[in-house]
């Protein structure tokens, strides 16, 4: 069987850098030696580093030893076994050095003065040694050895330039030695952990396992290789619980052991404490402390040891794992034992929870009682959703009850969930699925499983997911049985199958009551809206819609949740009411963070953004969407993740930055599936883009291409919203049929609207459409301008003047032209897009104007955030002082700095300052 060792030896994942370190210092001896010290925490592969170098090194010759904590009392005992092979060469020494070296060697000692003699006769063996091949020499764990070693050895090392040698040394993590270049041994990425685990078997494990198992190694090298070696078949699939911590008997948790061995009694029982008080609470470690007879500072010889920090706030344990193999490293009863203390001094009440975990993990066996304690402590996930999650499993395994454990585990994987973690999730369905036959539980267990699907991975198998298991709980449970409905609606709609939201229209009809709960009404509401949508049906849609809206905004108590002020936000951006969608998402928003629901944070978040999108808002939607992308990625919700990148590309598209654009384009890769929401918002984004260079065929295929009016199929409310820019691609073409589809479409949503916006985009629209120079066309320009509101949407009101005015110049009306292009112009400019602008510089250039810079104050070419800024820069202030006066980050501040020069045309802060002292002059003077 292979060993751990072998294998770290073998492939070392994750340590590129440090191999191409150890590579350069080998490679270079032959033209001057040098050092290397590579520290980091146990099982972080060090010692496997100083095996690759032995191997790399095949042209040396290589002296090696190892610290030894044994001998970290017998000074220069390091050194007498590391020289020992070559002691014959120092022969070739003078006499004087040569007998302190034998001195040494011998067990006799260095005078403190004599030791920089010492240091300079090891060199010179080392030099004598390499006179025939170059030499490596390598001391691994050099600090767990005698000191006296590691003065010598590190003096050396500092003088190794003109000699042909290589010193090569591993220590602990806390570990320095001055003047040698270090490198430290950070813990693995997921993918390389995972990589690691899947090094031990002929097949990879299921993907939540081996996320989950990556997680517990904590990135440590030694720790996956101990969990890989001791998992049944049954934990490979997910079918049982996977450990908390590497094993006891691992040869990680061994080397802890060791460590753990050489401290006093007290400190081992007080480090125990702390490894187990994982609230890092001082007060709570020091009252068990009392309470066990011993003192907080029984701790300093650990922290003397580089395991903890001790401070006033309580104690930190130096490395990720050393809180986990100072648990795993104790006997079972003192475990319990410990555990047992520290619930005795938690108040029962304020510390509830963290009681009942403690009484758990000291129990042993089938607990009912403490299982419904854990239970009702835990509930809502007021402690932290991990925290509940983990109290949930705890009290499976305590349940005497098969259902209850069912029930048990049911909610620890809602709460992982909830907390962002799918993984973790999705592993607790397996066991549950692996140790539960209840068609019930199954079908409530599918409900969740499908939202984790449709939020990460594949949304059409999620919708197929959710209509069954809907299906499973509506007998017991409308509530859920709806909200399943509107998730699989919601995978439809992602995966580009409207069509199939017939479907779940008509059983999410069959299952309403009229004396539903408002959060049941309100989701039964978007659903029905949705499907009457989507059929063309919008004299249903409407009024249902709008009834969810309403709902939205007077759920209260426990019905106010991230989930149903969602659901309300998508039915108020579907009827067009922009801004009570932006309020309703920016409220879901909110709560999701109040409450740490991630799992609702990312979806919240692109509603938010698409309202801020219809309102004209494109560079906070911007910003909405890079913090969604963020959460997203981060509770590896790829789909959201995906949908996020989407937005952004089509922001950058429609404000002409093509390689912000193109880069977010890029990050979605190839992986969604065609037709998807991904790859729809990708595609518009490249659409808006030919349409800026003025290639409208290719822009309008491939708006046309987003979505099939006729069958359902594709993204017909992605293609909805980018219809304007299909109307506008194809106003260049001679054949529009796509074009007149898709605004007959439009124009029948936007007429059953109240939004004055979508009116305004209808009748740009048909002006388009319309015969050039005709009466028809100009009407509806100007029934265009009339309708767009006045409070939001300036940069589509801008684009109507611009299109307006080529319209006039090219109909050889220039005089009317200018008047649009200037304000379309104007507009631009202080909206920050440069490329339009242009644009509309070149249609006033040639409808006969030349254009300069606005000449207006800076108060109107500003924010009201970039105005602030603005000012504190003019009177002196830094970014980073800007940044701690507007509560913002630096980077921010830079962000609205690069406006505020674009928009004012000026390039420095000096110019800055100039603008707004002459413009205060000017305000004074006007003033007297």
């Amino acid at each position: 069987m292979v060993t751990a060792s072998q294998v770290q030896i073998t492939v070392l994942r994750g340590r590129d850098d440090q191999c191409a370190a150890v590579r350069s210092l080998v490679d270079g001896v032959t033209d001057g030696g040098g050092a290397l010290l590579l520290h980091g925490e146990p099982g972080s592969g060090r010692t496997a580093l100083i095996s690759f170098a032995h191997r790399y090194a095949k042209d040396c010759a290589v002296l090696a030893a190892t610290g030894l904590p044994e001998e970290a009392m017998l000074p220069y005992a390091g050194l007498q076994r590391l020289l020992d092979p070559v002691r014959d060469r120092a022969s070739a020494l003078p006499e004087e050095r040569r007998r302190l070296l034998y001195r040494v060697m011998d067990g006799e000692g260095c005078p403190p003065e004599r030791r920089l003699a010492l240091s300079v006769a090891v060199l010179g063996l080392l030099a004598a040694t390499a006179r025939e091949r170059p030499l490596l020499v390598t001391m691994d764990d050099v600090d767990r050895g005698d000191p006296q070693t590691t003065q010598v050895l590190a003096v050396v090392a500092r003088r190794l330039r003109q000699l042909p040698v290589v010193v090569l040394l591993t220590a602990d993590a806390t570990a320095t030695v001055d003047g040698l270049v270090t490198h430290r041994l950070a813990p693995l990425s997921e993918r390389d952990s995972i990589a690691v685990l899947t090094d031990r078997l002929s097949e990879r494990p299921a993907v939540p396992v081996a996320a989950a198992l990556a997680a517990v190694g904590g990135g440590n090298p030694q720790a996956l290789v101990d969990l890989a070696d001791v998992l049944t078949p049954a934990q490979w699939r997910g079918e049982e619980s996977l450990p908390a911590a590497p094993p006891a008997d691992g040869a990680l948790a061994r080397s802890y052991r060791a460590r753990l061995d050489r401290l006093p009694p007290d400190t081992r029982r007080m480090l125990l404490l702390a490894a187990l008080d994982e609230s890092d609470d001082a007060a709570t470690l020091v009252r068990a402390a009392d309470a066990a007879g011993m003192a907080i500072e029984a701790l300093a010889p650990a922290e003397a040891a580089g395991l903890v920090r001790v401070e006033s706030g309580g104690v930190t344990f130096a490395q990720p794992l050393a809180r986990a193999m100072v648990a795993a490293a104790a006997p079972l009863a003192q475990r319990r034992a410990a555990h047992q203390l520290l619930a005795g001094v938690l108040d029962p009440l304020g510390q509830r929870l963290r009681r009942a975990m403690h009484l758990a993990a000291a129990t042993a066996g089938a607990d009912p009682v403490l299982a419904a304690e854990l239970e009702r402590a835990a509930a809502g996930g007021r402690s932290g959703w991990a925290v509940a999650s983990a109290a949930l499993c705890r009290a499976a395994a305590l349940s005497d009850h098969p259902d209850d454990a069912a029930a048990r585990l049911l909610a620890a994987a809602r709460y992982a969930w909830a907390g962002g973690q799918p993984g973790q999730a999705r592993l607790l369905l397996d066991r549950l699925r692996a140790t539960c036959a209840d068609p019930l539980v199954e079908s409530q267990a599918g409900l969740l499983r499908g939202e984790i699907d449709l939020r990460c991975e594949d949304a059409t198998g999620a919708a197929a997911t959710l209509l069954s298991a809907a299906r499973g709980v509506a007998a017991v449970d409308r509530a859920r049985a709806i909200q399943g409905l509107a998730r699989a609606g919601e995978a439809v709609c992602f995966a580009g199958d409207q069509y199939r939201y017939a479907e779940v229209g008509r059983r999410a009809d069959a299952l309403r009551q009229r004396d539903d709960p408002p959060a049941v009404e309100l989701t039964g509401c978007l659903v029905t809206g949705v499907a009457a949508t989507l059929r063309g049906d919008h004299e249903r849609a409407g009024p249902a819609l709008r009834r969810a809206v309403v709902l939205g905004g007077r759920l209260a108590g426990p019905e106010l949740t991230p989930t149903a002020l969602a659901c309300a936000a998508a039915a108020g951006l579907v009827v067009a009411v922009d801004g009570a969608a932006h309020r309703l998402a920016e409220r879901a928003v909110g709560l999701a963070r109040e409450h740490g629901e991630l799992s609702m944070l990312s979806r919240a978040l692109e509603l938010r953004a698409v309202a801020e999108y219809w309102l004209g808002r494109h560079e906070v939607a911007a910003e909405t969407s890079r913090e969604g992308l963020r959460v997203a990625r981060a509770t590896g919700q790829f789909n959201c993740a995906n949908v996020h990148l989407g937005m952004l590309a089509v922001l950058a598209a429609v404000r002409a930055d093509r390689e912000s654009s193109l880069r977010r384009i890029r990050e979605i890769g190839t992986t969604p599936t065609p037709g998807s929401r991904p790859h729809a918002l990708a595609g518009w984004a490249l659409a808006v883009l030919d349409l800026v260079d003025g290639r409208h065929a290719e822009a309008a295929t491939r708006l046309a291409s987003l979505a099939s009016l006729g069958t359902g199929r594709g993204q017909v409310l992605v293609q909805v919203m980018a219809t304007p820019y299909l109307v506008e691609a194809a106003a260049y073409l001679p054949h529009r049929p796509a074009a007149t589809a898709a605004l007959a479409a439009f124009d029948r949503w936007a007429s059953s609207t109240a939004s004055p916006l979508r009116r305004a985009l209808s009748a740009r629209c048909h002006a388009l459409l319309a015969p050039r120079g005709g009466v028809e066309a100009e009407r509806e320009f100007r029934t265009a301008l009339r309708l767009h509101p006045t409070e939001a949407g300036a940069f589509e009101r801008a684009r109507t003047e611009l299109l307006f005015g080529q319209e006039l110049r090219r109909s050889r009306r220039p005089r009317d032209a200018r008047e649009h292009l200037h304000r379309a112009w104007e507009a631009f400019t202080l909206l920050g897009v440069g490329r339009w602008a242009e644009v509309a510089t070149a249609e006033l250039r040639a409808a006969g104007e030349s254009v300069g810079p606005p000449d207006l104050p800076a108060a109107r070419l500003l924010t009201g955030q970039q105005l602030r800024i603005a000012r504190l820069v003019a009177e002196g202030a830094t970014n980073r002082e800007i940044a701690a006066r507007m509560f913002l980050s630096t980077r921010t501040v830079d962000h609205h700095l690069r406006n505020v020069f674009h928009r004012l045309g000026i390039r420095s802060r000096t110019e800055l300052a100039r603008a707004f002292a002459g413009e205060q002059h000017a305000g004074l003077a006007s003033d007297r």
